[in-house]
């Protein structure tokens, strides 16, 4: 169905492919890996037709449908949510403006003359309109827009109010609604909450057509793909599977290539030294002749090109007290959506919390309470009741705001120095380092820096001179897979107390001790972690039924 045939691409002096393929068949579902700029967008790209290879041949089935999401998502304003999915339709959304367009022809008096002309006309795109099951095409995109947690007051406002996130939820919703033969769907986990994810993850493991996408959401790519496609020093290669069977694989073969390379290399070390050691002596001259020739024609093994894996290990936070923070008889309301009534809550230290309520249920509002009371300028205070830290509590907050905190004339490694001028330049290029920037990535200013660089910078400032008490809103939004696993890692070992909200369910099961689940009917506390929480309730967030 669609084919990418030995095919090179070169932007400026970057190569991106030499001599690449890949092919995706009707009902395979492709995630497609590789580190941030090796060229996976160029790839959307070229399927979409909106690139061309300089060399070899990128090809789709004739009559074959591409709907394709990038996040680039364009100017949508001036029309309703609901509007702009129905319009991302092709036949069905044009047949429906030429109805609209032929019923206000057909009332107006000036056109009387032409009112069989129109009529016929009518009656046809009306008959083709209904084979398409054109009637239906609201309601669905309703269902869908509703499956990614739009209120049907967000579906009839006008998409130019919506934030950058809901907009980018609007132009998925465009590409799902259409139903091609073939999705490419770049990111689409981004943006989404919990249960959009788990709604969009049941949606595309329905979809028949082909499918290649790209997630920084380990446990969303593993539902739903079938075979990965990792772009790695100019080449695809396939494997069959989900991510996880793919990174088995991965080492596998690495390891299998890394002996393949010891043992070519200690055998052309004997060779070299027979040589040298006889190269003098006429007697020996055809063996060092013939040994010489050998060498020449061996096709050299190259060794795995390793992946830089970012570590970092957190320094001991100083101890608190048993009591982190208390919630008592907390009422808080935005206008008169009430968020909370006699809210009663506690964190004990060690505790690590995790978070989850549909949209609207406050999740983030909890967290802007905790920092309001250890610092009213980057928090939130109750309306009634009172939110108090214990002793010797020295708390971390990550919201998204925190990236536009940064200075944007300031490049990375002064904004580190800027932040803890006692450290040195060693301590202080070993932690962006760990942080993914390395080399002269320290020298970008931080107003060129992407949402993911921008989210590690603030992660390593906040985490170099560690907290006792880490609040944590969504600390992944951004962050590619390696950067995700790092802070995994790092925040397994973290020896304080955590609170946070995250729609990443690797993050979640990975890091979470205890759950509070709001919902409409108060909270619900559980014990053990977020996947003893699933065990226990059947659904993997609060408002989803069980399998759901």
């Amino acid at each position: 169905m669609i084919r990418l045939d030995s095919i090179s691409k070169q932007h400026g002096h970057q190569i991106l492919f030499i001599d690449a393929s890949m092919s995706i068949q009707k009902g395979e579902k492709v995630g497609l890996v590789g580190p941030n700029g090796a060229g996976k967008s160029t790839i959307f790209r070229m399927i979409a037709g909106q690139e061309q290879p300089d060399d070899g041949r990128a090809l789709v089935d004739p009559g074959m449908t591409i709907g394709y999401f990038s996040q680039d998502v364009g100017e949508m304003s001036g029309q309703s949510a609901v509007a702009a999915v129905m319009d991302g339709v092709g036949p069905v959304s044009a047949l429906a403006k030429e109805m609209a367009a032929l019923e206000v022809a057909m009332a107006d008096p000036a056109q009387e003359d032409k009112m069989e002309a129109l009529a016929t006309r009518y009656g046809e795109v009306q008959g083709r309109f209904q084979e398409l099951d054109g009637y239906a095409l609201e309601d669905k995109a309703r269902e869908v827009l509703a499956g990614l947690s739009f209120s049907e007051e967000r579906m009839d406002s006008d998409v130019g109010l919506l934030s950058g996130g809901w907009k980018m939820r609007v132009a998925l919703a465009r590409i799902l609604l259409m139903a091609p033969d073939g999705m490419l769907l770049d990111e689409p986990s981004n943006h989404l909450d919990l249960e959009s994810l788990i709604w969009l993850e049941d949606f595309l493991k329905r979809y028949d057509g082909a499918l290649l996408m790209t997630s920084h959401d380990r446990e969303f790519m593993n539902r739903i793909v079938n075979k990965i496609v990792e772009i790695d020093g100019g080449s695809l290669t396939t494997y069959s599977g989900n991510y996880d069977f793919y990174e088995q694989q991965r080492a596998l073969s690495e390891k299998q290539r890394q002996a393949q390379f010891e043992r070519q290399q200690a055998m052309l070390a004997k060779e070299i030294k027979f040589i040298e050691r006889f190269k003098a002596r006429a007697s020996h001259a055809a063996q060092v002749q013939s040994r010489v020739k050998k060498l020449d024609k061996i096709e050299r093994v190259e060794p795995p090109r390793r992946r830089q894996s970012v570590e970092f290990e957190f320094r001991s936070p100083p101890r608190s007290g048993d009591d982190v923070v208390s919630f008592k008889n907390v009422h808080k309301a935005y206008g008169s959506q009430k968020i909370y009534t006699d809210l009663d809550f506690q964190v004990g230290r060690k505790e690590r919390w995790c978070i989850l309520g549909a949209n609207g249920a406050g999740k983030s509002t909890l967290l802007k309470l905790v920092a309001g009371a250890a610092d009213p300028d980057v928090g939130t205070a109750p309306d009634k009741g009172a939110v108090k830290l214990g002793a010797s509590v020295k708390m971390g907050y990550f919201a998204q705001h925190s990236m536009d905190l940064l200075d944007g004339d300031e490049t990375v490694f002064e904004s580190l120095d800027s932040s803890f001028p006692q450290a040195g330049q060693g301590t202080l290029r070993t932690l962006a380092g760990c942080f993914g920037f390395s080399g002269d990535d320290v020298e970008k200013p931080c107003r060129v820096l992407s949402g993911g660089e921008k989210a590690r910078l603030v992660m390593a400032k906040m985490l170099y001179d560690p907290p006792n008490f880490l609040v944590l809103d969504e600390p992944t939004n951004h962050l590619d897979m390696a950067t995700k696993e790092m802070l995994v890692a790092a925040l397994a070992n973290f020896e304080g107390t955590m609170l946070f909200v995250s729609h990443d369910r690797h993050f979640l099961a990975q890091l979470s001790n205890r759950v509070l689940e709001l919902t409409p009917e108060g909270l619900h506390k559980y014990g053990g972690g977020y996947t003893e929480y699933v065990a226990r309730t059947g659904h993997e967030a609060p408002g989803l039924h069980p399998g759901g």
